[in-house]
């Protein structure tokens, strides 16, 4: 990605659904589609919220001497587990306990527009020192997740480079349940700073302190922590998340397989075992895990410096004492999405879009700038759609690092990868290969604007998206 030196990183829908906003000091800003909502929610404005987040500075000893000072949700990071039942509305009270407007943007659920939490689509800031509460009906099930949308620029302390993210958890109406234990990992990166290139009449004059590297699986880096305790012949099922701003996240674990169930929240149709798990920005997997091999076991970065960096958790049996081990897997090669899709051809779509993206050349700046199809954020064409019809997406990547790209409000079908052809494998990321294409479908099943953005954090800054529009 050319990434101009840019990173270092250091320390490790539907209509009736409403919104309000509260600024500061209790004034009414703002109400959204009170005319609109269903009986059972018009209650819900003045009841009791189902849950509750607070947006507030906190700090946490990541590792021994390592303090981070971010912010996040209700005092830690991550954020609470949040466990709703698939299509009852729930109600979210957001406050704003920093001095800066923010967004929270509910990612892989079918929301409305109003509680989506991009400002690209018009959804309302959550003012500083102010309140939003929010009512949505959770869809689909799985593991989705939630995290701050702010733009950050050239300020680390904002956006995806800080700690406001936390898991969504929607339960389906039915679960089989076919494991003994559930653990939710999210991993990140840590106080990442830019790197001051002076150049001849160069306004670029950031520069960010450095020191040690760590990274963080859920909290802690090795050694640091409880380590996930579990029993020999347990099914452990794991969800993970990428909440890096920019980092592709791959993890191992010794002596065990990841079998591969869902991906962003979604059942695979051919559930894989896999030695390494591959998760480009903002995706999940759901794992089960067969607890077979006792010991102490290191799960994390196959790479040793991402290891090093504490981009690892400790996996502890029932029983088993000394220092934990860690053995390289095999080489995996590159992810591979085919292998979890089924064999089927596809039905021609309503429409078909190009996106091409590129980075323009260097301007003496911090970040590159992007633009979509050679036209520059907010002067870009959008995907104009209609109701019910299936859209095809052919991404163009010519650059030389893979992209995570999002689409909000709605899912993928990844249709080919490079040539190689997938079937029914849903998401709402997915990494676009460097100097490669693909494709995916989606319906226009849900009116309104819908963001559709790269996943990492400077580049959606500068420039990489564009809009859903519905006719």
């Amino acid at each position: 990605m050319r990434r101009r030196e840019f990173l270092s990183y250091v320390g490790g829908a539907a209509a009736a659904e409403g919104a309000g906003v509260v600024g500061a000091g209790g004034a009414q800003l703002l109400t959204i589609g009170e005319s609109l909502l269903a009986p059972e929610h018009l209650s819900a404005k003045t009841a009791k919220a189902d849950h509750t987040l607070h947006i507030a500075p906190v700090s946490f000893d990541l590792a021994p001497g390592q303090t981070i000072k971010t912010t996040g949700y209700n005092g830690m990071v991550p954020g609470p587990l949040l466990r709703v039942k698939e299509g009852r509305p729930v109600t979210i009270d957001l406050f704003n306990d920093t001095d800066m407007p923010e967004f929270l943007h509910w990612h892989g659920l079918f929301s409305a527009t109003s509680v989506d939490g991009a400002e690209e689509e018009g959804s309302p800031a959550i003012p500083p020192h102010g309140h939003r509460r929010i009512i949505l009906t959770p869809k689909p099930s799985g593991t989705r997740w939630y995290h701050t949308h702010s733009m950050a620029m050239t300020d680390m302390t904002r956006g995806a480079y800080n700690g406001q993210y936390g898991f969504l958890y929607v339960e389906p109406k039915s679960d089989p349940g076919n494991y003994d234990q559930e653990v939710f990992l999210a991993a990140h990166h840590w106080e990442p700073f830019i790197i001051h290139r002076p150049a001849p009449n160069n306004d670029w004059n950031v520069d960010y302190k450095s020191g040690s590297i760590n990274g963080y699986v859920n909290g802690r880096a090795l050694g640091w922590g409880e380590p996930i305790r579990v029993k020999q012949g347990q099914r452990v099922l794991f969800r993970f998340v990428n909440a890096d701003a920019t980092r592709t996240l791959n993890l191992a674990l010794p002596g065990h397989r990841f079998r591969v169930i869902a991906m962003d929240g979604n059942p695979v149709p051919t559930p894989r075992e896999v030695e390494t798990l591959t998760l480009g920005v903002a995706e999940r997997i759901d794992a089960v895990v067969e607890m077979n091999q006792p010991g102490v076991w290191v799960m994390g970065a196959p790479r040793d410096q991402e290891r090093v960096m504490g981009m690892r958790v400790v996996i502890e049996y029932e029983g088993a004492m000394g220092e934990a081990k860690w053995v390289a897997p095999p080489n995996a090669g590159p992810w591979d999405y085919s292998i979890f899709a089924k064999d089927g051809t596809h039905r021609e779509p309503d429409g078909k879009f190009e996106v091409a993206f590129k980075m323009l050349e260097d301007e003496g700046k911090a970040f590159n700038r992007w633009t979509i199809n050679g036209q520059f954020w907010p002067n870009v064409e959008p995907l104009k759609v209609k109701a019910g019809k299936r859209y095809r997406i052919a991404f163009r990547n010519g650059m030389e690092d893979g992209h995570p790209v999002h689409i909000h409000r709605h899912s993928f079908e990844i249709i080919s990868i490079n040539g190689k052809p997938t079937s029914g494998l849903i998401k709402d990321t997915f990494q676009v290969p460097r100097d490669g294409l693909a494709e995916a479908d989606f319906v226009a099943d849900n009116p309104g604007l819908s963001l559709l953005h790269c996943h990492m954090q400077q580049h959606m800054d500068y420039g990489f998206k564009t809009l859903v529009k519905y006719a």
